[in-house]
């Protein structure tokens, strides 16, 4: 079990990668251009709109490449928030997202990423101290839908208030929901 979640500059610092990452995501989604300047669009375009390589094209903007177990979960959760998002959504145009869908991404990717950085901690762990594999598998689970009903509560909150999702909201909101992950679950890790 990698340690840091005890440390708060550790816990800082990862989730403010994930606002960070969250704010990267919403200007792409929002400009349908990359952080260099280059438009989704000329991305479509050029790879006769393969849907896959338009999403690359957004989770390679939002959360480059950086060799780590971190950056990895990150791009999958961006990855992952934008398949929802089209399952949800089917009708929807990558490049030309509404308000409620780019919110409902930016919201998945939160969550989703607060699961990732939970399990690189502390998947192991659980497992290991569940009494068989289905057990562990199954408080895994319990851990996804908590933390994804913990973000989902914050956003609408957020929401309510009028305010929107900025990075700093992102990654208070975010901090707070995996403080609360870990106190709830305590128990599966011992």
């Amino acid at each position: 079990m990698r340690t840091g979640y005890g440390g708060s500059n550790t816990m800082s610092r990862r989730l403010g990668s994930t606002a960070a990452t969250a704010g990267r995501l919403n200007g792409v989604l929002q400009s349908g251009s990359t952080p260099d300047g280059q438009s989704l669009r000329d991305v479509a375009l050029a790879s006769g709109s393969d849907v896959n390589v338009v999403l690359d094209a957004i989770v390679d903007a939002a959360s480059p490449l950086n060799g780590t177990q971190d950056g990895e979960s990150s791009r999958r959760a961006v990855r992952d928030a934008l398949t929802d998002l089209l399952v949800r959504y089917p009708d929807a145009d990558l490049l030309a997202l509404t308000d409620v869908q780019r919110e409902f991404v930016i919201e998945r990717y939160a969550a989703l990423d607060v699961y990732g950085r939970f399990c690189l901690d502390v998947q192991k762990t659980i497992l290991g101290k569940a009494p068989d594999p289905a057990t562990g598998l199954q408080r895994l689970r319990q851990v996804r839908e908590f933390i994804s009903q913990e973000v989902s509560a914050a956003f609408r909150s957020i929401r309510e208030r009028g305010g929107p999702a900025t990075t700093a909201n992102v990654a208070r909101l975010t901090a707070v929901a995996l403080r609360e992950t870990l106190n709830v679950f305590e128990e599966y890790m011992k």
